[in-house]
């Protein structure tokens, strides 16, 4: 027990004994800086550096792009690569299934598989002929009731109004629901609608891509310049299918509904329209109903 307490004396010893660093001009031997360390201290001083660069490193390496340079990750070029091919992918399995059903057809009728004469026209039609004398085609209650309703809507369409001043008919971009419309006071120059994780977003009318890139605030954008110095923007979305200089028409899906940027509050499509180089109110413009 006694060498144990010894023995710890000492190393305790060694660790606080205090050394001098001390710098000195060569030439004069005049000291200019000095300081009193121990063991100790350079040891705790070391771990400290070590863990603060490993901390940096980390972080300069999770949240730059420098990322995209190390194996196992991603860039946004190989993502934007797989979403286009995944819309090519969808639209050539569309496509092959009607070709081959179109050749399954041919092939019938040239092995004489189907006869025309195996179809009965005349009594296939009169199985399914009315009486017009048995069908009462005055209208219910309900019926007029709504004719009035959209006489009324259509004697003040504020749609129809808007489509001659921009010179077209805007889609919707998504389906979903509005969570926040336009505001001006508050600096809210868009509507936002809650859709689906990955839901097809579409252009709004024909145009031509003038950007398509990440951005750090609202995540992959995609801003289509249309005529009439029309333009619309999409934000928050999860991946892009077009690039600057594409041209697209109305309703072609341009990307996907997403939740990404610093300032999303979850999956949905901020959406803008811009007329003349100003804001207005999408909801004067599409009907997202």
């Amino acid at each position: 027990m006694a060498k144990k307490a010894k023995r710890s004396k000492e190393i305790k010893k060694k660790l606080l004994h205090k050394y001098r660093l001390v710098i000195l001009n060569e030439s004069t031997f005049e000291e200019k800086i000095s300081f009193k360390l121990s063991r100790l201290n350079v040891f705790v001083t070391g771990t400290l550096a070590i863990i603060l660069l490993i901390g940096l490193t980390t972080l300069l390496i999770a949240f730059t792009p420098l990322r995209e340079y190390i194996p196992g990750y991603s860039s946004t070029r190989l993502k934007r690569q797989a979403t286009e091919l995944t819309y090519k992918t969808d639209s050539l399995v569309t496509v092959l299934n009607y070709t081959n059903k179109y050749l399954e057809n041919v092939q019938k009728v040239l092995r004489g598989d189907i006869e025309n004469n195996e179809i009965n026209r005349d009594s296939l039609f009169e199985r399914y002929k009315l009486d017009p004398s048995s069908i009462n085609l005055r209208p219910i209650q309900e019926d007029l009731q709504l004719r009035e309703q959209v006489e009324l809507e259509d004697k003040y369409n504020l749609f129809e109004r808007n489509t001659e001043t921009i010179g077209t008919i805007l889609f919707a971009p998504v389906s979903g629901t509005l969570s926040q419309e336009y505001d001006a006071d508050k600096k809210h120059f868009a509507v936002d609608i809650v859709a689906p994780q990955g839901a097809s977003v579409k252009s709004v009318a024909d145009g031509v891509v003038i950007f398509s890139e990440w951005t750090a605030s609202t995540g992959y954008v995609i801003i289509i310049e249309h005529k009439n110095d029309l333009t619309s923007v999409y934000k928050h979305n999860g991946s892009l299918a077009k690039s600057q200089g594409d041209h697209v028409v109305a309703g072609e899906v341009i990307a996907s509904v997403g939740n990404t940027g610093e300032l999303t509050t979850g999956p949905h499509l901020h959406f803008e329209l811009w007329l003349k180089g100003k804001p207005v109110n999408p909801l004067d413009f599409i009907d997202f109903n």
